[in-house]
């Protein structure tokens, strides 16, 4: 998994969601019909749990891909939030591939920054998102997430 810090360059945090009903010809032209935006979220993202290592701590996510459409790019904009509310960084996470029908576990590590300093992840937008059928609109509103950890995660 990519994860590159805002002071290494434009950083986001990415993900990826999809399911077969989400992306008849509408969609995929960039056009969401009333079917597509009422359906279920086609991907969640759970914030799983955070580990500390050498250099900092490392963040473990398990993303649920259900339906019979994959992810070539799901790139996220990710802002760390410390645990007194101020913006720690900004990065740049890229959960692709995913594969259709599948739970995936991602990682990536957060140099410099201890887990016990960690409030807060928002996830303030999709910067690209790419199914195995093209283009997909409207990626973070198909995204669901959770935390199994004291470290919460939004949009």
């Amino acid at each position: 998994m990519k994860v590159q810090s805002a002071s290494a360059g434009f950083g986001a945090l990415l993900m990826g969601f999809a399911s077969a009903g989400c992306f008849g010809p509408a969609a995929i032209a960039g056009e969401a019909t009333p079917a597509a935006a009422a359906a279920a979220p086609a991907i969640t993202v759970e914030l799983n749990k955070l580990e500390s290592v050498d250099k900092g701590c490392r963040v473990y996510t398990v993303v649920d891909k259900p339906g019979s459409v994959g992810f070539q790019t799901l790139k996220l904009d990710l802002i760390l939030f410390h645990t007194d509310g101020v913006i720690g960084r900004r990065l740049m996470l890229d959960l692709a591939p995913l594969k259709s029908a599948k739970k995936t576990v991602k990682m990536f590590d957060l140099d410099g920054t201890a887990c016990d300093k960690i409030g807060s992840f928002l996830v303030h937008d999709v910067m690209e998102c790419k199914a195995d059928t093209g283009p997909v609109e409207k990626c973070l509103d198909a995204i669901t997430l959770k935390s199994l950890s004291n470290v919460q995660i939004t949009k």
